[in-house]
């Protein structure tokens, strides 16, 4: 019935190209077979299967029946089956009695779909008794196999439907080996090519399914060309009507820690391990990572020798900034190194409020705040503490794990909130001290100024002596600039007539170069 070698041929192309077992290609030739055996020669309510010998190319059908009992099956009478198939649609013009029959039917009916066992099909189910005659050991619901004739002539209309089981169970059996061997890579990075961009969502590549990367997943400033090979975090595999989708990502944060995994072998290895990473794409991440082994430095080991480690995965995420910190089990110590490279210089721990007061130079709030409130905000969401940065003049600003940054209370608007003392006495010392410093003003400008009056006579003395010297000094040598002056434009002129005399000379030898040949 089969051409044998190309039936193997199929398979295994089919095994190789769309990696589908050839146990399932087969089961699904065998589902196509019975269908169309059921099309032309069976029966309604029949359970037909098919098997192949794929080293004889024979095939056999047979009819599978299931042991059932009265518990199971509702048995209808013969009368009652007629009654049923001759039941047409109710007319119009029916009489008081017509009426009072259908009630009665109705009744009947109610009956009936309460009652939730299956109704009793010869060509599907069979008595215990009668599968006990066949089988001795006969069970409920188990399955008693019928030999049929075997039949190798089918119509159109059969050969049509073997051909959409095979194709449909073929889809089935190539949707589970993607959603299986892309469910593993769930969590991982993934390379494929750009296959077009629509309205900002990238469709990619990937032989046998299509990755989609929307706007909310892309790197701000990022340009995507049609044709070129593209990575990206797969944290979603999607089952459609369609096909199978893969959810992509390149802002996730465990994308960072996936090119490290790839970039430094200590990761991959476990040696080294990523704590937490705090990232705005695009634009500035921080990560805190921890060496299991005392020998090994976590940092310099996701750096690399002369930033070649971090430099690479910057280079992949388009120039994005990458901050590796120590992670620390004490808090103090974890928090104050997530504001790097701001220079803590005192940093206080609230275990209730969960919130960290850090003291910092002048000249490093600006660095410890960074552009935008960013330093704080990424250092917040890698620590989940609530950081509170103060200069040391009381400027101070406050950040949580969320993207504000608020500014926070002043040292002294805190001082005069804790204070007990009343608000008149704060008034008369902060007075006094005006006072005073008033006063040391004005004894500091008063000195200064005794200062300069008396260092400006003698300034005056001399400045007038200097002013009579360099006078004397020009006199002096404005008489010798006069008599040079002659001397020098004497010299001008002897040039300018020796120059007439040697242009002369050659116009007269020419004057008698003439006469002689006349």
């Amino acid at each position: 019935m089969f051409d044998l070698k190309t039936m193997r041929s199929a398979l295994e192309q089919l095994e190789e190209e769309r990696k589908i077992p050839k146990e399932k290609i087969i089961e699904a030739i065998e589902q196509a077979l019975a269908a169309a055996y059921k099309k032309d020669y069976g029966k309604k309510g029949q359970i037909i299967r098919a098997t192949i010998d794929i080293d004889t190319g024979k095939t056999e059908f047979s009819q599978v029946k299931i042991v059932v009992d009265e518990s199971l099956v509702r048995i209808v009478e013969e009368g009652e089956e007629e009654m049923e198939e001759t039941e047409g649609p109710p007319s119009h013009k029916a009489s008081e009695g017509q009426s009072s029959s259908r009630k009665q039917e109705a009744e009947v009916e109610s009956t009936e779909e309460e009652d939730e066992r299956i109704r009793f099909n010869p060509e599907h189910h069979i008595m215990l008794e009668d599968a006990q005659k066949i089988k001795k050991n006969a069970k409920l619901e188990e399955e008693i196999i019928f030999p049929l004739e075997v039949q190798e002539d089918f119509g159109r209309i059969a050969a049509q439907t073997a051909k959409q089981v095979i194709i449909q169970r073929i889809r089935e059996a190539e949707k589970d080996s993607i959603i299986n061997e892309y469910q593993d890579k769930e969590g991982t990075i993934v390379s494929g090519i750009i296959q077009k961009v629509e309205r900002g969502t990238v469709f990619i590549d990937f032989d046998r399914t299509t990755g989609i990367l929307p706007p909310g997943e892309q790197i701000f400033g990022e340009r995507y060309h049609q044709g070129g090979r593209i990575r990206a975090y797969l944290y979603q595999v999607e089952e459609t009507p369609r096909g199978v989708n893969l959810r992509l990502s390149r802002t996730h944060p465990q994308f960072l820690a996936e090119l490290f995994a790839i970039e430094v072998p200590e990761i991959a290895d476990g040696v080294v391990e990523i704590k937490s990473i705090a990232r705005e794409a695009g634009k500035r991440s921080k990560m805190a990572v921890m060496s299991h082994d005392e020998n090994i430095d976590p940092v310099g080991s996701c750096v690399g020798q002369k930033g070649i480690r971090v430099t690479t995965v910057m280079n992949e995420l388009g120039g994005e900034k990458i901050d590796i910190i120590e992670w620390s089990e004490d808090s103090a110590r974890f928090v104050a190194s997530a504001l790097s490279p701001a220079q803590v210089l005192d940093i206080e721990i609230d275990e209730k409020e969960h919130k960290a007061t850090i003291e910092v130079a002048d000249d490093q709030l600006s660095l410890a705040i960074g552009k935008g409130g960013q330093n704080v905000r990424l250092a917040a969401k890698l620590t989940g503490w609530k950081i509170d940065i103060r200069g040391a003049e009381g400027e101070s600003i406050a950040a949580d794990e969320s993207d504000t940054v608020v500014p926070a209370q002043t040292n002294a608007e805190e001082k005069e909130a804790g204070e007990s003392a009343p608000e008149e006495e704060k008034k008369e010392e902060v007075e006094e001290k005006k006072e005073k410093k008033i006063k040391k003003k004005e004894e500091k400008e008063k000195l200064s100024e005794a200062k300069s009056a008396s260092g400006g006579k003698k300034t005056t003395k001399a400045k007038s002596k200097k002013k009579e010297e360099k006078e004397g000094k020009e006199k002096k040598e404005k008489p010798k600039e006069k008599a040079k002056k002659p001397v020098r434009s004497g010299k001008t002129t002897k040039t300018k007539k020796e120059d007439k005399e040697t242009k002369a000379k050659p116009s007269s030898a020419k004057a008698s170069a003439g006469k002689e040949k006349k």
